[in-house]
């Protein structure tokens, strides 16, 4: 039987029949491992299995733990979000967003967030019957951090862990080894259409280059469309065609590592791999090679205004 707490999730019916299962027959399991693309639902299905696992008998009550769950202020909730380090502080990804933070490198689950889980575990439930951590981003765990959780997974007492990551493959084996995994899909184009609706994102639709990125996933289209927003368009034009000489590749080079940080840089390239890709396919073989090698440099720290003279300095000699 399907839970009512499952309806809003669209498109994952594999997902949500493994999930009811598993509590209808008792059998909730000490960990899972939500494994498939950023943006299909990953996020609201482990929301939506707490509620599940946290739900009192009346109504009041389960409409009230809805709110508490997706403001994370519950106190039997653990919700982990990769995060940057930032004058000594962790800060996680969405408050580092919402701060405006500069940011150098992607953010990372830390030992230190690994061993909160473990201080957090080490007490009883206080209101619900078990306790549930969710990690958000399981794939940035370095080594260290990974290892650190294994002993809790092992033995996470009355409590169920949710890692959720692109797949197994991102995980460490010994990680995957103690979940059971659920697997979540891709959204086809109806689909795709219905969620944007839902959540008031319609003008996504409109973006045919935001969608073809996005590869199914709406949280990735929304997140495309609200990068593109952020690069001055006169700019963003000027790149979607070789720069017409060496000077315009280099003042090219110098705007955009003047105007975007690095994360929305590698965005950036990926959105020039796909406007290339898709516009001029006959040249592409040609051209794309180097989009992918900046984004290995600027991904190692390379100076990215050097990157972007190189990029745009070999797009220029192999359009003339």
């Amino acid at each position: 039987m399907v839970r009512p707490q499952f309806d809003g999730l669209v498109g994952q019916a594999t997902a949500v029949a493994l999930l009811c299962r598993a509590i209808d027959q008792q059998r909730v399991a000490p960990a899972y491992l939500f494994a498939g693309p950023h943006g299909v639902g990953r996020r609201l299905a482990a929301e939506r299995f707490t509620e599940v696992l946290f739900t009192p008998k009346d109504a009041a009550a389960h409409l009230a733990l809805g709110r508490r769950i997706a403001q994370r202020n519950h106190p039997d909730l653990l919700w982990v979000e990769p995060t940057y380090l930032h004058q000594g502080k962790l800060v996680g990804a969405s408050q580092a967003a919402e701060a405006g933070l500069a940011r150098k490198s992607p953010p990372q689950t830390r030992l230190e967030q690994v061993r909160q889980i473990a201080q957090f575990l080490s007490r009883p439930p206080l209101e619900a019957p078990r306790a549930v951590v969710v990690i958000e981003a399981a794939e940035t765990m370095a080594e260290g951090a990974a290892n650190g959780l294994l002993k809790t997974l092992e033995e996470p007492g009355q409590a169920t862990i949710v890692l959720l990551a692109p797949g197994p493959q991102a995980l460490l084996p010994t990680l995957v080894s103690r979940c059971q995994t659920i697997p979540f899909q891709r959204l086809n184009a109806a689909d795709m259409a219905t969620v944007l609706g839902r959540v008031g994102q319609e003008e996504v639709l409109q973006h045919p280059q935001m969608l073809a990125m996005a590869q199914g996933s709406p949280g990735g289209a929304i997140a495309a469309y609200q990068q593109l927003q952020t690069i001055p368009p006169e700019l963003l034009t000027a790149l979607q065609q070789p720069p017409p000489s060496l000077r315009d590749a280099l003042d090219q080079a110098r705007q955009v590592a003047k105007a975007l940080d690095t994360e929305s840089q590698l965005w950036l390239l990926d959105y020039l791999l796909n406007w290339y890709w898709q516009s001029n396919p006959t040249n592409s073989a040609r051209w794309l090679p180097g989009f992918e090698s900046a984004k290995g440099y600027l991904r190692r720290f390379v100076n990215p205004r050097l990157v972007w003279e190189v990029t745009l300095m070999q797009l220029w000699e192999a359009a003339a």
